[in-house]
């Protein structure tokens, strides 16, 4: 029997959310071994101190895991203006006809026709050059929309992967690298377009999956396109006020299958991740397969689907720490992170996970 969140009732500001971190806790590295992790068992009343590679330990058969199969593109683009002024693109969406939706980081914006000189590793350009049409996907839209073009015609993925950069989170201080190219990105990474990682599934290596599948713990798949507002703060004490970022998702058929199938069979589902818990319960509030989200979970949500979560851990402040606090409990959740940040935890993309009961469910196995 699933009981009602004791703290559904409550009215959240964002100061609820907020917590001291020190800065030595936020992981620069991913682990040595992808499943070396550690794994806080958050689903019982008193937390476990786990290695990920346990995970398969706390599933139980006929349990269905779905994950966020999102391809990270090397979405950072370096150049310069016809003035020669320095400029950064973020990459959000590729859209059609050689275009794409960028995030532009520029003293002066240049003007709608200008053309950007666009370089990847330094001293290389291969005549790569974006031309402003103008906002997106309106006149007061918060994207800028380019057309990229070279001396080839390629189209705008290759040039990405060639002259990009990973879009590392603005808490990690190094500059990408060839590690970063390998490592933020799931081992069964498949449809390119997020420009941020699913990190919950960071921690899954090949050997793990095929612990899993031995469980008889079955697998699908959703995609969600996760973009840089997943990193946007939130800035009204009025959480009512908070403008949630769009992102775009698809659930295909064989995954909806699988759902009614787990549910059949009495299975949980165990969602790898906050953007599939977002993906899976806007697809149950729309029965939409495909489209744009801006789904805001946050304490008092009434999940659909979702009955375990694999999860990292959040920023402060954050759209995700709410969510959590919506599917765990708000007070369980922050004792969680009490208890992790004593326990020295490593936090963030490339940092230590945790397992997650919805609220009033017994997860045991």
């Amino acid at each position: 029997m699933t009981l009602p969140d004791p703290h559904a009732a409550r009215v959240f500001t964002l100061s609820d959310f907020d917590f001291t971190l020190p800065p030595e806790l936020i992981a620069q590295h991913p682990a040595p071994e992808r499943s070396a992790s550690q794994l806080l068992d958050g689903t019982g009343a008193q937390p476990q101190d786990r290695i990920f590679r346990e995970l398969p330990t706390l599933l139980r058969a006929g349990d269905l895991l779905v994950f966020n199969d999102t391809k990270v593109i090397k979405a950072r683009l370096f150049g310069e203006k016809p003035t020669g002024g320095k400029v950064e693109l973020l990459v959000e969406r590729v859209l059609g006809g050689n275009q794409v939706a960028a995030h532009m980081r520029v003293s002066k914006k240049p003007e709608v026709g200008a053309t950007l000189a666009l370089a990847g590793a330094p001293g290389t350009r291969d005549g790569l050059s974006a031309t402003l049409l103008g906002r997106w996907p309106d006149a007061q839209g918060p994207l800028f929309r380019f057309v990229l073009s070279n001396d080839s015609g390629d189209d705008p993925h290759t040039l990405l992967e060639r002259h990009g950069h990973v879009p590392l989170p603005p808490y990690i201080t190094h500059t990408d690298s060839a590690e970063d190219a390998s490592r933020y990105q799931t081992v069964f990474a498949k449809n390119p377009g997020a420009v941020a990682a699913p990190t919950a599934a960071l921690h899954f290596d090949e050997a793990l999956l095929a612990a899993i599948d031995a469980m008889r713990v079955q697998r699908a798949h959703v995609t969600l396109h996760v973009g840089a507002g997943t990193f946007q703060p939130v800035k009204t004490e009025n959480l009512a006020e908070h403008q949630m970022h769009s992102e775009w998702y698809d659930v295909p058929l064989a995954t909806q299958q699988a759902i009614v199938d787990c549910r059949a069979r009495g299975g949980r589902i165990v969602a790898v991740g906050t953007t599939s818990v977002r993906t899976l319960e806007a697809w149950a509030q729309t029965r939409l397969t495909t489209g744009d989200t801006q789904i805001f979970i946050t304490p008092g949500f009434e999940f659909k689907l979702v009955d375990l979560l694999v999860t990292n851990f959040h920023l402060p402040k954050s759209t995700l720490m709410m969510l959590v606090s919506a599917f765990a409990g708000y007070e369980h959740v922050m004792a969680l992170y009490r208890h992790a940040i004593t326990r020295q935890y490593r936090f963030f993309s490339y940092g230590d996970a945790m397992l997650l009961a919805r609220a009033g469910l017994n997860p045991a196995p």
